[in-house]
């Protein structure tokens, strides 16, 4: 088989790459690979927590994908039997446990997903529990026996907590023992992780090498941050943007990033080539608002295809520039001669799930009729026999609202 120059390789792997450990080896295994022909084994794990996915996961989802598009065999590990377990990675406090039926259902759906970045056709999908399900309570001693406490407490979310008198489960302590071990069975020659993950992928390095096979490198994504521009993106935050995200959603979302991100999500989060990314670098500084534009289409694009996106642009520049309402709106009649409290008619749209949501919008100015804020709970509509209403419920919901 045939590979790219490493230099070309390398090129693209080091992309948005915070940290490769150590870069050296990977160089090494790289000119093996194309010497003899031979893919290296790329892992990447993933403990199904969440049915969902947002373009935070995208980001090693995408360079587990420049791997296979460069020729290597791409490995994704469902970790059903991790999950029940709980990564503490960046946690200060125990991570509940899932199900077995919960870890089922949303292992499914990330897949399914994870098949809009991962071209499906040439990934290896495995799942931890056939190896680690089947381990022994003496297999799991043995295993504890080969890293430390004093190791262990090394790591920077178990120092911290262990510091601040937090509780620490003994349980947690087998965590990178297990991901470590998926390393030692699929005798990956290069594991992916964000970079919350170094202390997990060192282990898994480190139990290569106990058992005489060659380590893997350890090669490190950054955490993307979120629409807010503060926190990694996340949806405790509600700072995301699903990858199933309609495209009107996407396109405006992606808007709202602050400008000094611009340049951050280009790079990590689309193919654009490495000499436009430095247009868009400087686009970003000078003219901000199209950068972002360009962003979004770019974004929408990748995930729903390129008439989609402009269709959300198009219907960005219309509700949101123009201001007008799109030609999609919903169309609500009504008899003549009767009144509406408008919390009933937006609850009634969908547009909100519960009378409370909608009563917080309205607090927030987030509901307007003829483009008039209302802020008052008990406001209601009358329908005469020639009335009609639009409205607007957040950024991008809206309605006609006439009489019939």
């Amino acid at each position: 088989m045939s590979f790219p120059s490493v230099e070309k390789q390398l090129e693209v792997i080091k992309r948005g790459t915070v940290e490769i450990l150590p870069e050296e080896e990977l160089v090494g295994k790289l000119q093996k690979s194309t010497k003899d022909g031979k893919p290296l084994r790329i892992k990447l794990g993933c403990d199904p927590t969440r049915p969902d996915l947002h373009l935070g996961h995208s980001v090693i989802l995408r360079k587990l994908r420049q791997f296979q598009d460069l020729g290597h065999h791409a490995i994704l590990i469902i970790g059903d039997f991790t999950a029940l377990i709980g990564d503490p990675s960046g946690q200060n406090k125990t991570r509940p446990s899932l199900s077995a039926d919960e870890i089922r259902k949303n292992a499914n759906t990330y897949l399914e997903q994870a098949g809009k970045v991962l071209d499906l056709d040439k990934l290896e999908i495995v799942y931890n529990a056939d190896w680690l399900g089947k381990m022994s309570f003496e297999d799991v001693i043995r295993l504890s026996s080969k890293l430390t406490v004093a190791r262990m407490i090394e790591r920077d979310d178990f120092s911290k907590r262990y510091q601040n008198n937090e509780p620490i489960s003994l349980h947690e302590f087998l965590y990178p023992l297990a991901q470590g071990q998926d390393s030692v069975h699929l005798k990956s020659d290069v594991e992916l992780g964000g970079t919350d993950q170094k202390f997990n992928l060192l282990v898994g390095r480190h139990l290569q090498q106990l058992d005489k096979q060659p380590p893997q490198v350890c090669l490190m994504m950054p955490l993307l941050v979120g629409t807010d521009g503060t926190h990694k993106m996340s949806k405790s935050y509600d700072n995301y943007i699903g990858i199933d995200e309609n495209p009107n959603d996407m396109y405006g979302k992606v808007l709202r990033i602050p400008d000094n991100l611009i340049y951050n999500w280009f790079e990590l989060l689309t193919d654009v080539e490495v000499e436009k990314l430095a247009f868009y670098k400087k686009k970003a500084e000078s003219d901000p608002r199209d950068a972002k534009h360009d962003l979004a289409f770019v974004i929408t694009e990748m995930y729903h295809g390129k008439t989609a996106a402009e269709e959300a642009r198009n219907h960005f520049e219309q509700t949101v520039i123009k201001k007008e309402m799109p030609e999609d709106a919903l169309v609500l009649s009504f008899e003549p001669g009767t009144k509406q409290r408008l919390i009933d008619i937006i609850s009634n749209t969908g547009f909100t799930s519960s009378n409370g949501e909608t009563k917080r919008l309205m607090k927030q100015g987030g509901v307007s009729v003829n483009d008039e804020k209302i802020t008052d709970m008990n406001f209601e509509l009358t329908f005469t026999s020639e009335s009609e209403f639009q409205l607007k419920v957040g950024k991008r919901n809206f309605a006609i609202l006439r009489s019939e």
